[in-house]
């Protein structure tokens, strides 16, 4: 009962803060929004609940452990067998296995496999959500490839896409993750919640967007996906792909170095100053939304603490300070927290999206920064559906 209460008023919250900022209202078409979350609701018991879905997940946490095996070889080569000593642990086996998987999804892209795979899903999905197969086509293309190298696909049409349709591609590249990075969360997170939050996060933009930005588009005046994949040499591709996991991690690092030294910097200032840390007065203004999308009181200001750093700097700080505090928490609360956590929702992401668009095309780039903090809302708002979504089913 209490879950779904909880789920009732976490609906009901997401549903008046997209109205609140939204636009259009009366294009709203309420029965595509209900039968995705049905369908969420399904998914979310279906892969954290049957047989079959724990075999699903299953299945896909050993094929990730496979590649991450394989990976070890190549860190294990250049780094003198420092991972076996458990040396420099999140460089060499959290991070550094995103340079294979990049390479393995570069190979992927090269033969044509992952745009057949993005055309058929991106298909159904668009005979699921009411929006445009160009909408869906991007949902799976941001999963596959991530929000920096997602939209070089759309280059070709990048000038043509609407404001309001530029936003909707926005907003589902900051709410999901790229299929290189989902090895580094299964060793910071349960494999289950990862996965889970994979597939969630793509019903739940649909339905944010729904809300926020409705539209319909007809099959007529539907934008085609026409980029061209060039046909460079498979060596050339391949050096591409490994540079491009390289640079990601190295941007990781860096990211994780900075921010976290500030917090712990600005921890302290705030401790001596008013004798609580500033991630503690975070979680006092995330303890209201951490208890409505169904976290225990108990838990809630430990819990939203962790969502606002995950907000102000990004998942994998946050992913840490879970790791640090997980054993104290109810697995209802693990499972809630880690699939908020699942998703590129924070202030670094609005630069990064804004910037590889504006490196295909300068005037649409300009469009999407001004969208800036909303793109924030509206993906943070995203993760906090999937969460609620799936605390009902927790």
């Amino acid at each position: 009962m209490s879950q779904i209460l909880h789920f009732s008023l976490g609906l009901i919250m997401i549903i008046v803060l997209a109205l609140l900022v939204g636009r259009n209202h009366k294009a709203i078409r309420i029965p595509y929004i209900i039968h995705l979350l049905v369908i969420e609701v399904m998914l979310a018991c279906f892969f954290l609940h049957s047989e079959t879905g724990l075999h699903v997940i299953t299945g896909f946490s050993v094929f990730f452990e496979q590649l991450l095996k394989y990976a070890a070889h190549g860190t294990n080569f250049v780094f003198g067998n420092m991972s076996d000593k458990g040396l420099a642990f999140f460089w060499l086996n959290i991070l550094c296995p995103i340079v294979f998987i990049s390479a393995l999804i570069g190979i992927l892209q090269h033969f044509y496999i992952l745009p057949f795979i993005i055309r058929l899903i991106g298909t159904v999905l668009s005979k699921i959500n009411g929006m445009g197969k160009l909408e869906s086509f991007n949902a799976v293309s941001s999963l596959m490839l991530g929000q920096s190298e997602n939209f070089i696909i759309y280059k070709d049409i990048l000038s043509q896409i609407p404001e309001w349709r530029l936003y909707t591609m926005a907003v589902t590249a900051m709410s999901t993750v790229s299929m290189s990075i989902v090895g580094a969360y299964m060793t910071l997170l349960q494999p289950k919640y990862v996965v889970t939050a994979l597939i969630l996060n793509i019903f739940s933009t649909f339905v944010v967007l729904s809300l926020m930005n409705p539209y319909h588009v007809d099959n007529k005046d539907d934008l085609n996906l026409k980029s061209d994949y060039s046909r460079v040499s498979f060596f050339e591709m391949l050096s591409e792909y490994i540079l491009t996991g390289f640079k990601v991690i190295v941007i990781v690092a860096a990211m994780l170095i900075g921010f976290i030294a500030l917090i712990s910097g600005i921890n302290a200032l705030f401790e001596s100053i008013f004798g609580i840390s500033f991630q503690g007065i975070l979680g006092y203004i995330f303890f209201p939304l951490a208890w409505v999308i169904g976290i225990p009181s108990h838990e809630a200001l430990q819990v939203g603490s962790i969502m606002a750093t995950k907000l102000v700097s990004n998942e994998f700080v946050a992913m840490i300070d879970l790791q640090k505090i997980c054993s104290t928490l109810s697995t209802r609360s693990e499972g809630i927290l880690s699939v908020f956590l699942v998703s590129f929702a924070n202030f670094s992401s609005i630069g990064i999206v804004t910037g590889s668009i504006k490196g295909l095309n300068e005037q649409q780039g300009n469009v999407v920064s001004r969208f800036g903090l909303k793109l924030l809302y509206s993906s943070t708002l995203v993760s906090l559906l999937s969460a609620t979504i799936a605390g009902l089913t927790l």
